[in-house]
């Protein structure tokens, strides 16, 4: 049905570009859904994962962890990785301590190197 004499190709046109701005506009849509969907699970494990290290961690152990975070955010996350991987399999069985933390994190980072300057 062509408008007020319009080329009927033309019309036809129109409704195939509608159409594709319909499909776009779904497509978009569940996109976003799809998004926040992901977004609300990483909140989830967040959540999750800090009422762990809440529990686990005493505050000094806490406070040392969340410093350790700013400098070296890599060296963090695989304390808590150790730390989650231990209380998951019941290894273990109190509170760490700000000095059982040290312990963890002599053997997790790196090795630092002494760097010594001779000048001649």
């Amino acid at each position: 049905m062509a408008y007020g004499g319009e080329d009927p190709e033309l019309t036809e046109l129109r409704r195939r570009r509608l159409r594709q701005i319909q499909e776009m506009q779904a497509s978009e849509a569940a996109n976003a859904q799809m998004y926040a969907a992901q977004e609300a699970e990483m909140q989830r494990r967040d959540a999750e994962r800090a009422e762990v290290l809440r529990r686990i961690l005493t505050p000094e152990a806490r406070e040392r962890l969340g410093r350790i975070r700013l400098a070296k955010p890599e060296v963090a996350s695989a304390v808590e990785q150790q730390l989650i991987a231990l209380a998951a399999s019941g290894r273990i069985q109190r509170q760490v301590d700000d000095a059982t933390l040290r312990a963890l994190l002599e053997r997790i980072a790196p090795e630092r190197r002494e760097i010594n300057i001779t000048r001649r």
